[in-house]
């Protein structure tokens, strides 16, 4: 079963094309246009979309060695997301495949993440046994999320105000540095020492993250330092980077840990964005090497928004029945 991955949920234009959840194509196009204004326009980023769509589908079938005749079904992100991006990948998915006279599957973003766990390179690859724990991890969203299976996700915890990547990206800014602040910093990270500063964590009950008090606490630092030495910003910024990425990690992984504990679940995953980070993989690998629990660190080309992991979660829709109708509306928000 052949079938197109559409993916403009907010700046990158991505198609897909998998045979039964084997990767044959995956082209993304990346939009530089927001990086001068420190974070996503979404009006440049739709009609980036429009601009981009065409092409990278046309790459995605050429490269993948088939014609648009092999397609079985679309499987396109319906949301959540910016709403005009979500409305570009959506009016083209649902022409194609009226031209094409093949099914519709429309795919939750989050779950794609999540799912990504399943792109297979070859007939190989290995993939996570249900149940499993996945932390998923992005600029808009933190949760622990219990996946019983392809269609059944639980939300055992998420975050109450800003996520990691937010947290990582809103710091950055006021450091300074350009957009997105989360790869940079990462980079910053490994030049400093993480014990350097200290920022507030979290007390939040159960499983539900906040990243608000560390961004204030950050704020407060940067604020009371500078009134001492104006350059304190410019000589510290590897041990900020350093003490900021480490106090993330810890709150991350703090309420992942008392999951597995809790669950007794013995097979995690991590996905979305922030999954990229060295420091995070690192902490995730150690922890479950240190325990015996076999740990799912996706590939980083598969932690970033594309239309590979929306074309599996479209797989495992069309397999349980799932198609769209022509009339469906994409959605900005939703919980997964």
């Amino acid at each position: 079963m052949i079938i197109l991955g559409i993916e403009s949920s907010c700046d990158d234009t991505s198609a897909a094309i998998i045979n039964d959840c084997v990767l044959l194509s995956n082209v993304i196009a990346s939009q530089k246009v927001h990086e001068a204004y420190g974070g996503v326009v979404p009006e440049l980023a739709s009609r980036a979309h429009q601009q981009n769509i065409v092409p990278v589908v046309s790459e995605a079938i050429r490269q993948a060695g088939i014609t648009k005749s092999d397609i079985d079904a679309i499987a396109f992100t319906r949301g959540p997301g910016l709403p005009g991006s979500l409305h570009v990948g959506t009016s083209f998915s649902k022409g194609l495949a009226l031209a094409l006279g093949i099914p519709l599957v429309d795919v939750n973003h989050l779950h794609g993440h999540v799912l990504a766990h399943f792109i297979k390179e070859d007939e190989n690859t290995p993939v996570p046994e249900f149940p499993f724990l996945c932390l998923l991890i992005s600029g808009g969203n933190s949760q622990i999320i219990k996946v019983n299976s392809p269609g059944d996700m639980e939300i055992l915890g998420q975050t109450i105000d800003d996520a990691a990547g937010e947290a990582f990206d809103k710091c950055a800014k006021v450091m300074g540095l350009p957009y997105p602040g989360g790869p940079i910093i990462d980079q910053l990270a490994q030049q400093g020492d993480p014990n350097r500063f200290k920022f507030a964590k979290p007390h939040i009950a159960g499983y539900n993250y906040s990243f608000s008090g560390l961004k204030t606490s950050f704020l407060y630092t940067l604020r009371d330092q500078l009134k001492l030495n104006p350059q304190f910003i410019e000589e510290n910024k590897a041990h900020l980077a350093a003490s900021l990425q480490k106090t993330i990690i810890d709150i991350l992984m703090d309420k992942f840990a008392k999951a597995i504990k809790d669950t007794g679940i013995k097979t995690i995953a991590i996905a979305g964005g922030v999954s990229a980070n060295s420091g995070v993989r690192e902490a995730v690998q150690r922890y479950c090497d240190r325990r015996g629990i076999k740990a799912f660190i996706p590939k980083r080309s598969f932690t970033t928004d594309n239309a590979a992991m929306i074309a599996v979660a479209g797989h495992f829709q069309y397999l349980a029945g799932h198609t769209c109708p022509i009339t469906a509306p994409p959605f900005a928000r939703v919980v997964i």
